[in-house]
């Protein structure tokens, strides 16, 4: 049931790919063969939006994990407010999609009441239009600040499964606190690593909410999941929409097997070659 459940909604997508389908004229549908994917390889707009969605995400998803990593062992650590600073942290991976980017546009990004706008004016600097001018950096920070809390839990179940003992015999023989945690903890680290990053690379590369509502694909914002809504409720295409869909997925578990091959061969190589 849960193959059914999962598989089928992709099982459609592939067959509508195949069908030559504009929602303008819904009766008029009929096979298109690989007519679909042929015009989204020839789309002027295709290879962009690939490239677009791969720095987006992969840059995304390592400052995220970056950081996750630092506030995690911050909060795996005993201090006055841990609670408090956990449920602080943990807070904008709760916030709706549509809500952040209302949020970082109109809050915090806009040229003229933005609150870090306001920070460069005290010490003089320019306010900077960051929606129009780095509307690709403007996406990626709003990812970062979303999904940063994400891997920080996956990550801090990684800290607090290891053993107590084994620490303590370490820094008994002498290890110091970075030893410690560059022979030890991050090779621990390395599964939990592994699926933060595939996790986070699978939820962040349907990024749509933010793109939409603060840059409508402008600049180097636009990403596949936003061509895919221009082909399929503004261009009416509804069998090369499908398309896009079926190579959005393919470019997931393409940059998915990259990440975890190659961004993570520090942890085999600080903890001895192997788990």
């Amino acid at each position: 049931m849960a193959i059914v459940v999962t598989q089928a909604p992709f099982l459609v997508t592939i067959y509508y790919s195949f069908q030559n389908w504009n929602l303008a004229r819904p009766d008029a549908r009929s096979f298109a063969g690989f007519d679909n994917y042929v015009a989204v390889i020839r789309n002027g707009a295709f290879l962009p939006a690939l490239l677009n969605t791969v720095v987006i995400v992969g840059s995304s998803v390592i400052i995220s994990l970056v950081l996750g990593l630092i506030f995690a062992m911050l909060l795996d650590r005993k201090f006055v407010g841990r609670a408090v600073a956990r449920t602080l942290l943990i807070t904008p991976f709760l916030v709706m999609p549509a809500a952040s980017a209302l949020i970082w546009k109109w809050s915090l990004l806009d040229a003229n009441v933005g609150m870090i706008n306001w920070a460069f004016g005290l010490v003089g600097i320019p306010p900077v239009s960051w929606n129009t001018d780095f509307p690709g950096v403007t996406i990626t920070m709003v990812l970062t600040w979303q999904y940063t809390p994400f891997m920080m839990l996956i990550l801090l179940a990684g800290l607090q499964s290891q053993s107590g003992e084994v620490l303590e015999a370490a820094q008994v023989d002498g290890a110091g606190p970075f030893r410690i945690f560059r022979t030890m903890t991050l090779p621990h680290l390395r599964t939990y690593a592994e699926l933060a990053t595939l996790l986070g690379t699978v939820l962040m590369i349907q990024v749509f909410d933010p793109v939409n509502i603060m840059t409508k694909g402008a600049g180097h914002s636009k990403t596949l999941s936003y061509l895919l809504y221009e082909r399929a409720f503004i261009g009416q295409q509804v069998g090369e929409a499908a398309a896009y869909g079926v190579v959005t997925v393919i470019v997931t578990l393409v940059v998915s097997t990259i990440a975890l091959r190659t961004m993570f061969r520090v942890f085999t190589e600080e903890g001895g070659g192997g788990r």
